[in-house]
């Protein structure tokens, strides 16, 4: 898979998912500092989904409509520890491969889907 993980996301999660074989570009590593917006234009320019803790990217596509075919995914989860969070994220992210198109939203009871503009 390829990914586009955002300077929010712990090394634990990068080394994890590399470690699964996923094609990672770790914002924090290449461009670490940049906006949202610029973040989005990564994910979109490099087709990767985008993978993320900031709701704001909801903001950046409903409101203010930025292309973002590559699929958002939003993490709102509990946080015990980074360990705990790369596998959660992992197994969430490797569970089904319809993220493209769509702005996820991941809890830690449910998966919402919503079809990007």
């Amino acid at each position: 898979m390829r990914l586009c993980l955002n300077e929010n996301m712990a090394e634990a999660t990068v080394l994890r998912l590399r470690a699964a074989g996923d094609d990672v570009l770790w914002i924090r590593e290449s461009f670490p500092g940049i906006s949202d917006k610029e973040v989005l234009a990564i994910a979109l320019r490099e087709d990767r989904l985008l993978v993320t803790f900031d709701k704001d990217f909801g903001d950046l596509v409903f409101r203010l409509g930025t292309a973002a075919s590559c699929g958002i995914v939003i993490f709102r989860i509990s946080q015990p520890s980074s360990a705990e969070v790369a596998v959660r994220i992992s197994i969430t992210l490797h569970s089904r491969d319809d993220w493209r198109g769509h702005f996820a939203v991941v809890t830690d009871q449910l998966i919402r889907l919503r079809p990007l503009p």
